[in-house]
C-alpha cells in the first residue's frame, strides 16, 4: 500500500509526497525522513567518436564530444547521477563548457533542498537561470535517480509505467555517398538494428539518389527515415519530398524553423518529424495546433530533463503525436535515462530511441545500464537510474559544491 501511494504521489504535481503517504496510510508507521542535498560534484569527460561523423548534409563535422557528469549527494547517504552532453558546439545553442558554467550558478542554490521534490528543484533552477535547459537536464536526472533509489523503484516506474516491450534503437547514418550510407546501414544491421536515421541534406540531386537507393534496399520489418537536420531550404525540401516515391517512413526536421516546416507540410505528402525545432511546451502546442508535424523527437537534454520531457510526453499522448526519444549525446549514463523515459510510452506512440554509446570510444560504466540487445533498449530493473560511473575512470572532479 505504501509503494502504491508513492506511485500515485509522483503523478501529482507540486506535492509533498512524504506527507501524502502519512495521510493516505495513517495506520502504517512511516519512517521516511526529509532528505537534503549536501554536495554536488562535477566531472568533465571527453568522448571521442569511433570515426568522424557528418551531419546536416555534411556541413557539420564531429569527432569529439565534451560530456559533463554530475553526482548529487544527500545527507541520507543516497546519491544520484546525471549526464549532459551536447552534440559538439555547432549543432544546437549548447556546449559542454556552458553546462559547467551553469552549474556554478545553480549548484550552490540546491544545497539543503530535497532532491525528490522535482517540481521545486526545477522552479529553483528556472528562477536562477532562465532558459539554458541543457544546463539543467543532468541535475534533474540525478534528482530522479535519488528519488528512485529512495523509493526502491526504477525511474520508469516513477514516471508512470514500464511498458512490457523493449524499445527499438535507431541507428544514426552519417551523410555520405549513397553507397557509403547503405554500407553503414548494413553495419548497423549486423548489430541488430532495424530502425535507421539516414542523414541527408547535402544537395537536392544527391539526396534524391541517396533516398531512392536506401529505400530500394529497405528490408521487411525495417524502418528507414530521412533526417536533414535543418539543412534544406523550403524549396529544396519540397522538391526532394515530391521527387521520391514508395516510401513507408518520414522526413525529420527538413528546414530550420517551424514556419518553414509548415510551408513544406502544406505542399508535400510524407509525414514530417520535428526535432531541433522542439524546445518547449509552447513549440509543441504550436506543432499540434497548426498541424506542422505528425511526429516529434523529444531530446531530453535539449528540453531540460525528465521532468519537462514528461510534460511533453503527456501532451503527445493526449493529442496523438508519435514520438522518438533521444538525448543530444553522451555515454551509457545518458542512454539509460533515455531508455527509462521511452519505456513509459506505449509502443504505438514511440517509434524508437537513439544510442550514442555505440558511436563513442569511452565507456565510464562498463557492463551497466541500458545496452543494445538485438537492436533494442530496456530500462534496468534496479532502483533509480540503474547505472553509476566508475570513479576510477572519471578521475578527479573539476568542481565540487
Amino acid at each position: 500500500m505504501i509503494v502504491s501511494a508513492i506511485r500515485r504521489a509522483w503523478l501529482l504535481p507540486s506535492i509533498d509526497w512524504i506527507e501524502f503517504i502519512r495521510f493516505t496510510c495513517p495506520n502504517h508507521e512511516v519512517k521516511l525522513q526529509r532528505m537534503k542535498i549536501n554536495r554536488v560534484s562535477v566531472w568533465q569527460l571527453d568522448l571521442p567518436l569511433h570515426k568522424p561523423y557528418w551531419l546536416s548534409g555534411g556541413r557539420l563535422k564531429f569527432e569529439l564530444l565534451d560530456s559533463t557528469l554530475v553526482r548529487i549527494d544527500t545527507d541520507a547517504g543516497v546519491s544520484g547521477w546525471g549526464e549532459g552532453c551536447p552534440w559538439g558546439v555547432t549543432y544546437l545553442p549548447a556546449f559542454g563548457k556552458g553546462i559547467r558554467a551553469g552549474f556554478e550558478e545553480l549548484a550552490p542554490l540546491l544545497i539543503g533542498k530535497d532532491p525528490r521534490q522535482l517540481d521545486a528543484i526545477n522552479r529553483i533552477m528556472d528562477l536562477a537561470l532562465p532558459g539554458h535547459p541543457y544546463v539543467k537536464s543532468a541535475i534533474d536526472i540525478a534528482c530522479w535517480d535519488i528519488a528512485g533509489k529512495s523509493s526502491g523503484l526504477p525511474i520508469c516506474e516513477l514516471l508512470g509505467a514500464r511498458e512490457p516491450d523493449p524499445v527499438p534503437i535507431a541507428s544514426s547514418v552519417s551523410t555520405g555517398s549513397p553507397r557509403e550510407m547503405l554500407d553503414e546501414v548494413q553495419r548497423f544491421r549486423d548489430l541488430g538494428y532495424r530502425v535507421h536515421s539516414c542523414k541527408v541534406g547535402a544537395d537536392v540531386s544527391m539526396d534524391i539518389e541517396r533516398i531512392n537507393l536506401l529505400a530500394a534496399n529497405e528490408r521487411d520489418g525495417e524502418i528507414m527515415f530521412y533526417d536533414a537536420n535543418r539543412a534544406w531550404l523550403p524549396r529544396e525540401a519540397i522538391t526532394v519530398l515530391n521527387s521520391v516515391s514508395g516510401l513507408t517512413s518520414w522526413f525529420e526536421q527538413p528546414c530550420e524553423t517551424l514556419d518553414e516546416i509548415a510551408q513544406v507540410r502544406r505542399r508535400t505528402r510524407y509525414p514530417i518529424c520535428v526535432d531541433e525545432g522542439l524546445h518547449s511546451m509552447d513549440d509543441l502546442i504550436r506543432i499540434q495546433h497548426d498541424g506542422i508535424a505528425e511526429l516529434v523527437n523529444i531530446k531530453i537534454n535539449r528540453v531540460g530533463g525528465l521532468t519537462k520531457a514528461r510534460r511533453l510526453r503527456d501532451f503527445c499522448l493526449a493529442t496523438g503525436i508519435t514520438m522518438l526519444i533521444m538525448d543530444t549525446g553522451g555515454s551509457v549514463v545518458s542512454d539509460t535515462g533515455v531508455a527509462h523515459f521511452a519505456q513509459t510510452i506505449p509502443a504505438s506512440s514511440c517509434l524508437g530511441v537513439w544510442s550514442c554509446q555505440e558511436m563513442v570510444s569511452v565507456d565510464p560504466a562498463p557492463g551497466q545500464g541500458a545496452r543494445n540487445v538485438d537492436g533494442c533498449f530496456s530500462a534496468p530493473d534496479l532502483p533509480g537510474l540503474g547505472v553509476e560511473p566508475e570513479l576510477a575512470l572519471l578521475g578527479n572532479p573539476v568542481a565540487t559544491y
